[in-house]
């Protein structure tokens, strides 16, 4: 098989040559993770810090915006990492969850995902004070990052916000989802995440689905759709008041 076959066969399939790569990539990170750290860090936090890696080298390769989707012959991931499959994965996985299951989070539930979306701001807020930023796009946009890494360009580019902030918004929000990845097995026990229940509140308080559903699969894959389900909230949630009560709070408070 030559090189002009090759790249005559990825060209015309991109999105299969993307799901080949990740399928690859997948059974790498978890046979790593299952050999090398015994199961302490999930193979899904390591496949996103392997995934971040392929995206630097791409994007500073090119010189481009979309990462290793730049590489022509990784196009296919421009589509694969794009919005419509990101919330067929979202929905699918919330359609594993049991209604009467749904019902004992109650007003816990709920209250989690305020609690949890004014925490993550608030954080946020106050370390994007401390790095020197005053002006309140900027404040209100990494606030909303830390959120998750969804709410964060959602809301900087509803206020205007510039790119690198909007960037920043991202970087903070993939670091709060890799660190819920591996300390959720860690804090499972103090938690007391062994029910439904309990892992809706927490997907509720932690929010970043990602980093909530790779944090409960390594722990107990039972309680997945649970927490991803309430994480999922979390997101819409963070989108909804982010970008309007938020900001409106930092402009009282900023000016």
């Amino acid at each position: 098989m030559n090189s002009a076959f090759l790249t005559s066969l990825i060209g015309d399939r991109p999105l299969i040559f993307a799901f080949v790569v990740v399928g690859v990539l997948t059974w790498l990170c978890y046979a790593f993770s299952k050999n090398i750290t015994k199961g302490r860090i999930h193979g899904s936090a390591v496949a996103i810090i392997i995934g971040l890696a392929l995206a630097y080298i791409g994007g500073a390769t090119t010189g481009g915006k979309k990462g290793i989707a730049d590489i022509p012959m990784f196009a296919g991931f421009a589509l694969m990492g794009g919005a419509m499959l990101r919330d067929f994965c979202i929905v699918s996985t919330a359609y594993g969850v049991k209604l009467e299951e749904l019902k004992k989070a109650g007003l816990a539930g709920v209250l989690s995902l305020v609690i949890g979306t004014a925490l993550a701001f608030v954080v946020g807020v106050a370390v994007a004070y401390a790095f020197g930023y005053r002006d309140t796009a900027s404040l209100t946009t990494i606030g909303a990052g830390a959120v998750t890494f969804i709410v964060g360009p959602v809301t900087g580019t509803a206020i205007g916000a510039s790119s690198t902030v909007i960037a920043l918004s991202v970087a903070a929000g993939v670091v709060k989802s890799i660190a819920v990845m591996i300390m959720t097995p860690f804090l499972a026990k103090p938690f007391g995440l062994t029910n439904p229940a309990a892992a809706m509140v927490y997907g509720g308080l932690m929010g970043t689905t990602s980093g909530t559903a790779a944090g409960l699969a390594a722990t107990d894959a039972r309680l997945v759709p649970y927490g991803a389900l309430t994480a999922t909230f979390y997101t819409g949630f963070g989108c909804l008041v982010c970008p309007s009560i938020g900001f409106i709070i930092m402009k009282a408070i900023f000016g």
